[in-house]
C-alpha cells in the first residue's frame, strides 16, 4: 500500500513571485524596445532626432571610456548625498518623536526644503561652498532628505498604543521606548523612505551637475548630456540617459533587497510579499 507523499507540489518556475518580478518587467521592456526600434525603422527617423535602441547601445559601448568615468562621478555624489540624507533624516526624526512641540516647530522647515526647487538654491550653495563636489553633495542631500524624515517620523509615531502603555507601565525610559519599541515598528516606513530617497538623491545629483556645469575629469553624466546636446550627438545623450535610468532602477532594487534582508525573517510587511 503506497503512502501519499508529504512533499508539497513544487510551484512552476514562472508562477513563483520572485521570478515574476523579474520576468514580467523584462518582457515589457523587450516589447517597448521592439516597438521603438520598429517605429524608428519604419519612419526612417534620423539619429539626430530619435536614435534607435541598437544605435544607443552601440554608442554606449563605443563611448564607454567617456561615459563610465562620468557615471562614477555621478554615482559617488549620489551615494554620498544619500548617506548624508539618511543619517540626518533619522536624527531629525528621533528629535521629532521626542516632543510634539519640537515637531510642530521644525516640520514646516523640512517641508520648505522639499517644496523649494533645488534649481533656485543650487547656485547659491555652489557659491557658498567652495569645494565643487561638496556643493553638489549638499544640493543632492537637500533633495533626498524629506522622504527619510517624513517616513521615519510616521513610523516612529505609528506604535501600538497598548504596547506603548505597557512600556510606560514598566517605567521604560524614553531611550528604551525608542530603541525597543518605536525603531522596530518604524523599519518598514524607514525602508520605504530609503527607496524614495535613493532615487531623489540621483535626481538631485544630476540637477546639481546641470546647474554647476562643471567639466573636465570631474564631470558627471549631466555634463556629458549637455555636451552631447551642444554637439547634436543625440545617441550619446540617450546612452547617458540610459545609464542614469539603470542606476536609479538598481538603487531602488538594492533598497528593496536591503528591506527584505532586514525584515523578511520577522516582519509581516516583508513576509506578505513571498
Amino acid at each position: 500500500m503506497s503512502h501519499p507523499s508529504s512533499t508539497p507540489p513544487r510551484t512552476p518556475l514562472l508562477l513563483r513571485p520572485r521570478v515574476q518580478q523579474v520576468v514580467y518587467p523584462l518582457l515589457v521592456l523587450l516589447v517597448l524596445l521592439g516597438a521603438w526600434q520598429g517605429t524608428v525603422d519604419a519612419l526612417e527617423l534620423p539619429a539626430y532626432l530619435v536614435p534607435s535602441p541598437i544605435l544607443m547601445f552601440k554608442t554606449l559601448v563605443e563611448d564607454a571610456g567617456m561615459l563610465m568615468p562620468a557615471l562614477w562621478v555621478t554615482l559617488k555624489i549620489t551615494l554620498l548625498s544619500f548617506a548624508a540624507a539618511t543619517v540626518i533624516g533619522v536624527l531629525i526624526s528621533f528629535l521629532f518623536v521626542q516632543s510634539r512641540l519640537i515637531e510642530l516647530a521644525l516640520l514646516p522647515y523640512a517641508v520648505l526644503l522639499q517644496v523649494t526647487p533645488i534649481v533656485a538654491v543650487a547656485p547659491l550653495i555652489i557659491i557658498w561652498v567652495k569645494d565643487p563636489t561638496l556643493s553638489l553633495v549638499v544640493c543632492a542631500t537637500l533633495v533626498a532628505l524629506f522622504p527619510v524624515i517624513s517616513n521615519t517620523t510616521l513610523g516612529l509615531r505609528s506604535v501600538d498604543p497598548d504596547l506603548l502603555a505597557y512600556f510606560r507601565m514598566k517605567r521604560a525610559s524614553r531611550w528604551q521606548q525608542l530603541i525597543r519599541l518605536r525603531v522596530p515598528g518604524a523599519l518598514p516606513y524607514f525602508f520605504g523612505g530609503l527607496r524614495i530617497s535613493s532615487g531623489l538623491a540621483l535626481i538631485g545629483a544630476v540637477v546639481a551637475e546641470f546647474v554647476a556645469g562643471t567639466g573636465g575629469s570631474g564631470a558627471g553624466l549631466a555634463y556629458q548630456i549637455l555636451q552631447a546636446g551642444f554637439q547634436l550627438n543625440i545617441p550619446r545623450m540617450f546612452a547617458a540617459l540610459l545609464l542614469i535610468s539603470l542606476t536609479g532602477v538598481l538603487l531602488f532594487a538594492l533598497m528593496g533587497l536591503l528591506a527584505r534582508w532586514a525584515l523578511g525573517s520577522w516582519h509581516s510587511s516583508a513576509q506578505a510579499q513571498e
